[in-house]
């Protein structure tokens, strides 16, 4: 017999605080975080470290100039959170200053001017993404490769990677110019657009089974976090499946017709943020969708999106910008798949 959690007389069902239901996304990105540190060293908790750090100083700005409670909201974990996605979403050794511009843009801008949490019409973390993207294009040029490459370079340390976030230089024997290299969806496109098949392409020991190597086990990780969150509750089917399954089955029919010029589905999926994304951004219950339907056309329209993108778009991927533009026509959406009220319509 299924059971459900209430709460006491008149029991009604039990509800979740924001802090639990954001302590339990945060829990479900550990895994996911682990691997990118496996396979990027130690570079990302600084990053996190850092977006964390300025996010709740300008949490705590913001909530002193609006007359808020500091302690509600400051604990609420609501921006470590944005913080940890805007960090996943930057290079392991960006600068210091590209975690506080974005955490500006995404704590002030695009939550606090818009009324604080729950009023924000943009996902903040990717309101961060895109403002630095768009500002430092240079400064996301330096990824870095994945552990475990034939005739790879040893992984910076943590005190190498702390003085590279700091000061911007690599200690010897590290060289930006000779560590620093395009990603899987950058290769694909660079590659790709020189005349390249898929084939001699994927000769490249920068990419694994399906996506990048290394970058496709943190999409498999994330994935696990992202299964939890649904067994949790925490997130809605449709709009993961939604992203996910309209990206196998665009690309589904132009692999079939000559893998040599078009990825393999599973290469979509597992390159880039597309899993972060489907599970973790595009989720967002105050950006996104609330209706049933709403989400899943939400989920399509971001997969549409980040694939035109990144076929024709000037970034080889386009996950931020096709939340923020679907961020956009989210209350249409809503306003068009809301379940209709009974003799709605009708006649009196």
């Amino acid at each position: 017999m299924k059971t459900f959690d209430v709460a006491g007389a008149p029991h009604l069902p039990a509800r979740r605080s924001v802090r639990g239901v954001m302590g339990l996304v945060l829990a479900a990105l550990v895994p996911g975080v682990l691997a990118h540190a496996w396979f990027f060293g130690p570079g990302i908790a600084i990053q996190i470290s850092l977006a964390t750090a300025f996010a709740l100083g300008f949490e705590a700005a913001m909530l002193g100039v609006r007359g808020k409670p500091m302690r509600l909201f400051l604990t609420d974990l609501s921006a470590p959170l944005t913080a940890v996605l805007f960090a996943l979403s930057i290079p392991p050794l960006a600068p210091w200053w590209v975690s506080a511009i974005g955490m500006a843009s995404a704590i002030v801008l695009a939550k606090h001017l818009f009324g604080g949490l729950g009023h924000n019409l943009f996902n903040p973390a990717m309101v961060g993404v895109a403002v630095v993207l768009l500002s430092f294009p240079r400064e996301f040029t330096q990824w870095l490769p994945p552990a475990g490459l034939p005739d790879g370079a040893a992984m910076p340390g943590l005190g190498a990677s702390l003085r590279a976030v700091f000061t911007g230089e690599l200690p010897a024997p590290w060289r930006w110019d000779t560590l620093a290299q395009a990603t899987p969806l950058d290769t694909l496109r660079t590659l790709g657009n020189a005349g390249a098949t898929l084939a001699e392409i994927r000769d490249n020991p920068l990419f694994g089974d399906f996506g990048g190597r290394g970058w496709e086990w943190v999409a498999n990780f994330f994935a696990l976090g992202g299964i939890f969150l649904l067994w949790k509750k925490i997130i809605p089917w449709q709009v993961p499946v939604g992203v996910l399954g309209t990206v196998v089955l665009v690309t589904l029919p132009f692999w079939l017709s000559d893998p040599d010029l078009h990825p393999f589905p599973l290469q979509h999926v597992f390159s880039g943020a597309l899993v972060l994304g489907a599970f973790f951004i595009a989720t967002d219950p105050v950006s996104g969708c609330t209706t049933p339907r709403g989400r899943l056309l939400f989920g399509v329209g971001v997969a549409l999106l980040t694939l035109a993108i990144r076929r024709w778009g000037a970034f080889p991927d386009g996950v931020a910008f096709a939340v923020l533009l679907m961020n956009c026509v989210a209350p249409w959406l809503d306003l068009n798949t809301r379940p209709r009220i009974l003799g709605e319509g009708r006649a009196p």
